[in-house]
């Protein structure tokens, strides 16, 4: 147990030191027994609560939220939570687990629109016209929140803080929508990388987890699709900013030796494109 009271697992990295895992980051497979208390767990002690809720929700408020939230079985790798043009019927909160957004092109293929960690929310693409637009599946066993589009709808008139914080959540999006446009449009595919793994080390720190160590969920393919690179570029960037001492890379566990590099990266791209749009 960790000082937290999270249950840890240790493995050892390539210098043979030994490292601690919440199990948020790396789940128990799905021949292992689930157990089925914690995914139970109320709102009120949820360890994320901070991150999908409204600062300063009473203990009344919470207790009504938690009365319209419907925890179901854990999905496992690769099953999908919605389609696209599936009737939309709820909001999708990750409590463990990760999963990954995507859209089907008038090509018929794959478009990865994103990753949602713990704490955040997916499903809200249904909002529009009753139907979702894109798909959410479950990149490795992952528990959720269900929250129904009507009962929601009911508590957000209800409770303003609820209200705020579910616009709050849509403005964030369209910033991150934003913010990928201009990834793909103005920077090479070292900075992309780079920006997506400094996204990556921000969000995980968020949930108290660390910054510089951490578990990529999704594959090497799907992170070339999410940043519209061939997946030999992405692997040999991840082979390179090794080579360089940037990162440690053990499969899919990833150690960021030198973020400030990362974030030179990055931060020469912004300032590129602030000033050609000047």
């Amino acid at each position: 147990m960790t000082a937290r009271g999270r249950t840890c697992t240790t493995r050892r990295n390539k210098a043979g030191r030994s490292r601690a895992y919440p199990e948020v980051c790396k789940l128990p497979r799905k021949k292992q027994k689930l157990d089925i208390e914690k995914i139970k767990i109320s709102c009120q002690n949820c360890t994320l609560t901070d991150l999908c809720l409204p600062h300063g929700m009473e203990q009344e408020d919470l207790e009504k939220l938690d009365n319209i939230v419907e925890r179901n079985h854990p999905y496992h790798r690769g099953e999908h939570l919605f389609r696209p043009g599936q009737k939309s019927h709820a909001l999708f909160a990750v409590r463990s687990g990760a999963l990954k957004s995507y859209c089907i092109t008038e090509d018929g293929e794959e478009q990865v629109l994103g990753f949602i960690l713990p704490g955040e929310l997916t499903g809200m693409d249904g909002l529009a016209v009753g139907r979702y637009a894109s798909a959410s599946v479950a990149l490795e066993t992952s528990s959720v929140c269900e929250l129904p589009y009507d009962q929601l709808n009911s508590l957000c008139a209800e409770l303003p803080g609820m209200h705020d914080q579910i616009m709050h959540i849509v403005g964030k999006e369209i910033t991150a929508d934003q913010q990928m446009l201009m990834l793909l449009g103005k920077r090479n595919a070292e900075e992309r990388l780079a920006s997506f793994l400094l996204s990556l080390s921000t969000r995980y720190n968020k949930r108290g987890l660390s910054a510089s160590e951490f578990y990529l969920p999704m594959s090497r393919q799907d992170i070339g699709n999410y940043l519209g690179l061939v997946i030999e570029t992405v692997s040999r960037l991840f082979a390179r900013f090794q080579e360089e001492g940037i990162l440690m890379v053990d499969k899919k566990l990833i150690t960021i030796l030198k973020p400030d590099t990362l974030s030179s990266m990055v931060d020469a791209c912004v300032k590129h494109s602030l000033a050609s749009s000047m």
